[in-house]
């Protein structure tokens, strides 16, 4: 049951077992108080898990951040239908397990399924890649499922804007999601170019740096 009217548009959340599924739960986060999105949510079984051991979060709070959870296994659920309008989907962190699952039309559960669903109905697909170092394997996967659609964007911070703590560089990856589904916010400062020096102020050059 949703909270909220259907009119709103529609995005699909996923959250997979790979590492920092804080990436998930502060784009959830986020959402929700833009209030501006209707958010269904899948999270697979291996996130459950790493849910309990990365944050202090059980996963049926996490699951409260949405407007309608739906079960991994539930195949029959609305969004495994192309004819269930959304904006796309994003998984947020999304494993290579699931990567690879995406790229070779494996779908095996409704995580999976719900990608395939996007990439076949033009639909922005987002996955938040997250492993590190990449292998080989990894790689083609990648090239595999943005030469299908999707986009892979890896969470990597960024500091031009001068992060402060773990929130501020969570805020800049939310947006930076939030940004390819054409949602408007304000979650992160943007960059507008470097600030002019005030007048009389001389800016020394820094000592080995490559123009």
């Amino acid at each position: 049951m949703t909270r909220f009217s259907p009119a709103r548009p529609r995005l699909v959340v996923g959250i997979t077992g790979a590492s920092a599924p804080h990436l998930g739960i502060h784009l959830l986060r986020c959402l929700r108080d833009l209030g501006t999105v209707e958010t269904h949510l899948v999270i697979s079984q291996a996130a459950h898990r790493t849910i309990e051991l990365e944050t202090t979060m059980c996963p049926s709070e996490v699951a409260a951040l949405a407007d309608v959870v739906h079960r991994r296994g539930d195949i029959a659920a609305s969004i495994a239908s192309g004819s269930f309008p959304t904006l796309g989907m994003a998984v947020a962190p999304c494993s290579m397990r699931t990567l690879a699952g995406i790229a070779h039309g494996y779908g095996d559960d409704l995580l999976t399924r719900a990608a395939d669903v996007c990439l076949k109905e033009r639909r922005p697909l987002v996955l938040v890649a997250r492993e590190t170092p990449l292998s080989l394997v990894h790689l083609r996967n990648m090239v595999a499922v943005t030469e299908a659609g999707a986009t892979v964007l890896p969470p990597m911070p960024a500091f031009y804007q001068r992060p402060s703590s773990v929130e501020d560089v969570l805020a800049h990856l939310s947006g930076k999601v939030l940004d390819q589904f054409g949602i408007e916010h304000d979650v992160y400062p943007r960059w507008h170019g470097p600030v002019p020096p005030r007048p009389g102020i001389t800016v020394q050059p820094v000592e080995g740096a490559v123009s």
